[in-house]
């Protein structure tokens, strides 16, 4: 058995706070308070740092709730074998996601995961901010990008495909453009930091410079002005393909991509033993995922 005290921090962690923490353990805040101050004294460290607003990990309370996870996920490896028992996923797994993909693609599929892992209690948050996964206490991140991060475990799910796109009343304005320096003379669209766009064309690769039309920090107002006609916009396909399918907006250029080094991929940190209830959702997404993703559909042009 693990110290008590130990198990209640990891449970504060875990749940946010310390009400949050009181209430799955049966137990007062007051209480739960108290025996927090006791492990820190008896540790000679303060390990969370209280606010009215929110509690923060002091770096030796990451470090110490780091610890914790993987002596967990060892016991509870442990007591598997010894018992005989079949593997089961538990506990609450906090996982970060950014807005749209969130909202589009792993939402709708939510309800199947906990059927199939009934004894797991998800927590998700969608944000386009970068997750630190220790300051969010996040368990897993989903993460577009050509880098998940240094000092991380990370899993590739799929290729992001992006497709240079814009509405049918923007091309008949400004016309079609067919080659990449007929490119830097449209109307350009892209949230802070997405430009240059990086192609992959017949001949390599490819730099198109310049600025968006529309200064925005928003992807997904990137997304609208597209739609409506506003200019061009490199977009994922798990993003677009829907309107492209409509005819909502038309591919151009089809034989320029954005490149493929962007991947989508699950990130966590890294563990001898992950808990189970992380590899099982990184096996579900990519089951989802792979081979091909829901996105990928027969109106687009192959990559």
């Amino acid at each position: 058995m693990m110290d008590p005290d130990y198990d209640l921090f990891a449970t504060i962690v875990d749940e946010g706070g310390m009400a949050a923490a009181g209430r799955r353990l049966n137990i007062s805040p007051a209480m739960v308070s108290k025996r927090l101050v006791r492990l820190e004294e008896r540790l000679g460290t303060r390990l969370i740092h209280r606010t009215t607003r929110r509690l923060a990990l002091t770096p030796a309370g990451e470090r110490l709730h780091e610890d914790l996870h993987a002596i967990m996920a060892a016991l509870e490896e442990a007591e598997r074998r010894v018992s005989g028992a079949s593997a089961e996923a538990a506990g609450t797994l906090r996982v970060s996601a950014p807005t749209s993909f969130g909202r589009m693609h792993v939402a709708p599929y939510l309800g199947r995961f906990l059927e199939a892992h009934p004894k797991v209690r998800l927590r998700i948050d969608l944000s386009d901010d970068y997750a630190d996964l220790l300051a969010t206490r996040a368990d897993l991140a989903i993460r577009i990008t050509a880098d998940p991060g240094p000092g991380l475990a990370a899993h590739r799910l799929a290729t992001n495909r992006r497709v240079l796109c814009a509405a049918p009343d923007y091309l008949a304005r400004f016309g079609v453009p067919e080659t990449v320096p007929d490119l830097r003379r449209h109307r350009l669209l892209a949230a802070d930091g997405q430009l240059p766009w990086r192609l992959i064309g017949p001949k390599g690769a490819a730099t198109v410079e310049g600025d968006s039309h529309v200064r925005t920090n928003s992807s997904e107002m990137v997304r609208e002005l597209a739609l409506s006609g506003v200019g061009i916009a490199l977009r994922s396909l798990w993003d677009i393909s829907d309107a492209l399918e409509r005819g909502n907006v038309r591919q151009v250029m089809p034989d320029h991509e954005g490149s493929a080094d962007v991947g989508l991929y699950a990130v966590h940190l890294p563990q001898n033993n992950p808990p189970l209830a992380i590899t099982a959702f990184i096996d579900f997404l990519a089951g989802l995922y792979a081979p091909s993703p829901p996105w990928e559909r027969s109106g687009i042009a192959p990559a």
